[in-house]
């Protein structure tokens, strides 16, 4: 079995992270992660991170990072990033609306000129998926589908709890993106009904939060191996598809407290090898 670059998206901890940025990514290490995808700075510099990181002997592998910040002063942008040895930028979610379409040509633009400049500086552009880029176009492919192949330079990065929740295994997507799907997120979650819609809120165009009930779907996220997921067989086809990085990711906690759910997490891939 391949031996994978274990990460995990702050993300999961960012309340810990924003209490104490510098004890929970002690604690990170600690737990035998190696490497981690950040989500927000919590105000350190760039210099900053990269000697915590080298201190507590974590590498910054992938950030999810929004757009805006390369709009203004792009170089500099990617130099902020550059300095602590990130390697992937996600889109971490983007506008449904955008990605379809009237809007999706100027969309394809912008995905496109950041992708050149990242390239350009020895990094690389992906997309992090939820269950909406699922959704077919009137040609019948996937909004994820298409970005994959009209966006130049993109590749994705799986989240395989949304591709399982809109109905799709996301074993086989994986093995369809083989030779793209350097990094991947695991993350397992109980549900009654796949497809059922949001469970997650979503941003409108007047700043307020729109989505459905977990509750009323069924939907929880749980700690790998504790949920739905087929974690070795979606792993199996990690190594299929030549991935690198497994980022561990857990939304909300629930009945837990974060760090120890991604702690759990850690511990059941220690258990099946990883």
């Amino acid at each position: 079995m391949k031996q994978f670059k274990i990460g995990v998206q702050l993300y999961s901890v960012r309340d810990d992270m924003a209490r104490d940025f510098e004890g929970t990514l002690q604690k990170i290490a600690d737990m035998g992660y190696e490497y981690v995808e950040f989500a927000g700075y919590y105000g350190r510099s760039s210099e900053e991170i990269k000697a915590l990181l080298d201190k507590l002997g974590l590498k910054c592998i992938s950030v999810h990072q929004g757009l805006e910040f390369f709009e203004n002063d792009p170089q500099a942008g990617v130099d902020f990033l550059k300095g602590f040895g990130v390697k992937y930028v996600v889109i971490p979610w983007y506008d449904k609306e955008k990605l379809s379409g009237d809007a999706w040509e100027t969309t394809k633009a912008l995905f496109t000129s950041v992708s050149k400049l990242l390239s350009a500086n020895g990094m690389k552009l992906l997309y992090h998926n939820h269950d909406f880029e699922f959704e077919k176009l009137p040609d019948g492919r996937y909004i994820h589908d298409r970005i994959m192949s009209e966006v130049e330079g993109i590749d994705p990065e799986f989240d395989t709890c949304w591709v399982h929740y809109a109905g799709i295994d996301p074993s086989l997507k994986i093995k369809e993106f083989k030779g793209r799907v350097e990094v991947v997120h695991l993350k397992d979650f109980a549900c009654k009904n796949l497809g059922a819609g949001p469970v997650y809120a979503l941003i409108d165009a007047d700043g307020k939060a729109q989505g459905g009930s977990q509750e009323d779907k069924g939907f929880e996220f749980r700690p790998l191996g504790m949920g739905i997921q087929n974690i070795p067989e979606i792993i199996a086809a990690c190594e299929e598809s030549g991935s690198e990085y497994l980022i561990v990711e857990q939304d909300q906690s629930v009945g837990r407290p974060p760090i120890e759910a991604v702690a759990i997490s850690r511990e059941y891939l220690k258990s099946i090898g990883q």
